[in-house]
């Protein structure tokens, strides 16, 4: 039996405004049956979004003050608190009908933490979750954040998987209520760092066998219209 279809769309550099649009038009889609499951792998300009789980107040004044500085901040529906996104990073949005899946958030946040360790050990990286905290960790730093938002059990935001980080933002940042240093990305980690399409092939690939679909290339040009 041939599995339901899923759209990859890499993207490369997106504005976070542009991208947020986006899922919410293909929210809109998916659930209406106009589209199939959709993944957009792409990359934002240095920019820092704030779930609805950001309320400690040291968080919230340092979030404050990389606004004034001028750091473009964001206000978002997914869960979690406060992301630093900026180039270096893979950030996937996957929008997925869990109607056809599970009606199970927790599952569906395992799932992703799934994908990301199966694809980092293909890219021979050795991942880990920890015990009730979101996300997943390499070399004693959270490597990936996960914070998500479902509109009538269709997903949307997603995960933000560091290659390569060298913003500064990230020492005047508690991102999801973390110290920065205890923030890694691969280039921290012992042996040579895959390369983005590496990374890429292996996401599509772990994305595609955790959640039972099969891959499509999407049309980048027919997704921006819906």
């Amino acid at each position: 039996m041939s599995r339901p279809e899923c759209w990859v769309a890499r993207m490369g550099r997106v504005e976070y405004a542009e991208a947020e649009r986006l899922q919410e038009r293909l929210v809109a889609a998916r659930r209406a049956g106009e589209v199939p499951d959709v993944l957009l792998l792409l990359e934002h300009p240095e920019v820092v979004t704030v779930g609805r789980g950001e309320d400690d107040a040291a968080s919230v004044a340092d979030i404050a003050a990389l606004e004034a500085a001028g750091v473009p901040v964001h206000r978002v529906a997914r869960g979690g608190g406060a992301t630093l996104h900026c180039p270096g990073q893979i950030v996937g949005y996957p929008i997925l009908d869990l109607r056809e899946m599970r009606r199970d958030l927790h599952w569906y946040l395992r799932s992703l933490e799934e994908v990301i360790i199966r694809a980092l050990d293909d890219a021979g990286c050795e991942a880990t979750r920890r015990e009730g905290l979101t996300g997943v960790w390499a070399g004693g730093g959270k490597i990936a954040s996960i914070g998500v938002a479902v509109r009538g059990w269709i997903t949307w935001h997603g995960f933000a998987l560091n290659v390569v980080h060298r913003s500064p933002v990230w020492e005047s940042l508690n991102p999801c209520g973390l110290a920065p240093e205890a923030v890694g990305s691969l280039d921290d980690l012992p042996g040579p760092t895959p390369s983005v399409d590496e990374l890429h092939q292996a996401l599509v690939e772990r994305f595609c066998d955790v959640f039972e679909r099969e891959v499509a290339p999407a049309d980048l040009a027919l997704l921006r219209s819906v």
